[in-house]
């Protein structure tokens, strides 16, 4: 029961756990860079009187410096042994994905702000940076680890590699050291010869000098 156990937390950690946590870092951190920025952007550090310095732009702007830094977070860290090839259609899955969370949280707050009537400032908070925020954060890992970065993806490094692998497997060379395996060597015998023979008969002189008669023995004196 133990043994069993252990493999069966061997395999969460490896295969859920891991990916969870490590998403859950380059997520803070994102979260970091994005509000680091666009208080930044608000107060006029990067200039004054410009788009970048109003609410909107400056949100856009540090939204879409996170997602980039996410991006890579998850592609270099989290998910490296599943980042893909194609780089351009990755980051457009990718985006896809990041806005569909984000969708989700402006729903929650919609719900919450206009359909139920909560207005308050601690209901929006809590609508968009609890319930919205939890809600597109397992929206995005999910569809992170199962369709962006999937096993099943062709161009994923790791399939990849379970596919070199499987054609070396496929193709490789017997090990060094041994012997590769000798055709039988066909019979020599005639095909009118017996086979069960297994002496062959003597013939020309040969035959002549094993049947040489005795010499006479001499009687007389």
């Amino acid at each position: 029961m133990s043994e069993s156990l252990r493999t069966l937390a061997a395999r969460a950690w490896h295969g859920f756990l891991a990916y969870l946590l490590k998403f859950g870092v380059v997520g803070l951190i994102g979260l970091v860079v994005d509000v680091a920025l666009f208080n930044a952007l608000r107060v006029g550090v990067f200039g004054t009187d410009t788009w970048a310095q109003s609410a909107i732009g400056a949100k856009t702007i540090s939204t879409s410096v996170a997602i980039v830094f996410n991006w890579l977070g998850n592609r270099y860290w989290t998910f490296r042994r599943h980042r893909r090839r194609h780089v351009l259609r990755e980051f457009a899955e990718y985006l896809v994905v990041s806005l569909g969370g984000m969708a989700i949280s402006l729903i929650c707050l919609w719900i919450s702000h206009h359909l139920l009537g909560f207005t308050s400032l601690l209901a929006d908070n809590i609508s968009s940076n609890v319930i919205g925020l939890g809600l597109g954060t397992a929206f995005r890992f999910v569809l992170y680890r199962y369709w962006v970065y999937g096993h099943h993806r062709s161009d994923g490094l790791s399939n990849l590699a379970r596919v070199e692998e499987a054609q070396r497997a496929l193709f490789e060379q017997p090990p060094v050291g041994q012997a590769p395996l000798e055709p039988a060597v066909p019979s020599s015998t005639s095909p009118g010869s017996d086979p069960h023979a297994s002496t062959a008969e003597p013939s020309g002189a040969s035959a002549a000098e094993s049947v040489q008669p005795a010499e006479p023995r001499n009687q007389g004196g």
